[in-house]
């Protein structure tokens, strides 16, 4: 919600008026200088919209502010030239909307394009999010990223590696706005205060690693693509056992962590709908975007979340350090789910990752069933994950 600078206004003011952290105001504006705002100039107000009200008969700017638990002056504010005391009826003005409620629906099929709506909508209720493109996909969609916090500490979460896994990314989504959401009200998640985590972890999301997948597994082929994807598909109609990316490379087979091993043991030798780990290490610009994403920034801890199993993986050939042991205790504690140090199997993200920068990640397998999973187990799956999210960014030993 943007309001224009007046005579005498201060960051400090605003955070007071409508009860939001003075720092998500200073990081809703970079570009503003805190200690010398000027006359006019637009602010942005994190955690609200601004609401279109007309006016009624007996209303006033006391009234109003009465019955909607905001300050009269917040009112004041954002009718700039109205004149309180000649209200019109049915004329309009404009109401602080404070958002109390997600905009995120993760109970639905979650394709790219609404992943980038949802996303876009979080980013205008949330201007201290940052909103990024890491890469592209082989059609040239872009791979999200958005960031939250600004502490020194760096926390990696990505879903949808694997197509037919996207309720990986309804369930990232939507920590990502109850995590939003308890930083602008105030809201205890588990117990936990979120406000001091903004100020010392910096959290990456990259929602979905591979929309050309997922779109595939919910949409069908697209345009221009049905032959070749039908001839890797083994001429079947039904991409819902699809994994791979568009390409038919599975992306979490690409990466240069025992990729020989993988390549030489994996029955699949070209293109299919599952497992074939590409004709050379980070052949693909999704996992090519992923790898640079990860050396670039330096991550201290990263998550990975696939389905299904209800277990996760956190070891790498000795080299996972030692909190990485601690972690999985306490995921394990919180979410019930199965605790595996070392599996038979490599060349994954958390595979290089560990290997890469000697730092603890997880390969998180959600829900238990058949992929896709269905969306009943949502629930289920969110309030075992919600644990393990807290415990990546709460605790640090």
């Amino acid at each position: 919600m943007k309001v224009k600078v007046r005579s005498g206004d201060s960051f400090w003011y605003y955070s007071q008026l409508f009860y939001i952290p003075i720092e998500l105001i200073i990081d809703s504006n970079p570009a503003v200088d805190p200690d010398g705002l000027k006359i006019g100039t637009e602010i942005e107000i994190p955690g609200f919209r601004r609401e279109s009200y007309w006016i009624q008969s007996g209303d006033s700017f006391w009234t109003l502010s009465q019955q909607r638990n905001i300050g009269v002056d917040a009112l004041l504010l954002l009718n700039e030239g109205v004149n309180p005391n000649s209200l019109q009826i049915g004329s309009m003005i404009f109401l602080p909307l404070r958002v109390v409620s997600p905009v995120v629906n993760g109970k639905q099929a979650y394709s790219s394009e609404l992943m980038e709506e949802d996303m876009k909508k979080i980013k205008e209720i949330y201007p201290f999010v940052t909103l990024n493109s890491v890469g592209e996909s082989v059609l040239g969609k872009d791979l999200l990223e958005m960031r939250v916090g600004n502490g020194e500490r760096k926390v990696h979460i990505d879903a949808s590696f694997h197509a037919n896994e996207w309720i990986t990314t309804s369930i990232l989504m939507t920590f990502l706005n109850d995590y939003l959401l308890s930083l602008t009200n105030g809201n205890l998640m588990r117990g936990i205060q979120t406000l001091p985590v903004y100020g010392v972890v910096t959290l990456s999301f990259v929602p979905m690693v591979n929309p050309d997948g997922v779109d595939l597994v919910l949409n069908g082929p697209p345009k221009g693509r049905k032959k070749e994807l039908l001839d890797i598909n083994r001429g079947s109609n039904d991409f819902t056992g699809w994994k791979a990316n568009i390409r038919g490379v599975d992306l979490n087979n690409q990466f240069p962590a025992k990729w020989e091993l993988e390549k030489e043991r994996k029955e699949e030798k070209s293109p299919a709908p599952r497992d074939f780990p590409g004709y050379k290490p980070l052949s693909e610009p999704e996992t090519i975007a992923m790898a640079k994403l990860a050396q670039e920034e330096r991550f201290d801890r990263l998550l990975a979340l696939h389905t299904q199993g209800k277990e996760f993986y956190w070891g790498y050939e000795g080299l996972e350090p030692p909190e990485a042991a601690k972690l999985a205790a306490d995921f394990k504690r919180v979410s019930g789910y199965e605790s595996v140090r070392y599996v038979d199997s490599y060349a994954g993200y958390k595979d290089w990752f560990i290997k890469e920068f000697k730092k603890a990640g997880f390969t998180i397998e959600l829900g238990k069933g058949i992929n896709p999973l269905p969306l009943s187990q949502f629930d289920e799956i969110y309030q075992d994950m919600l644990g393990i999210f807290l415990v990546s960014i709460y605790r640090w030993y």
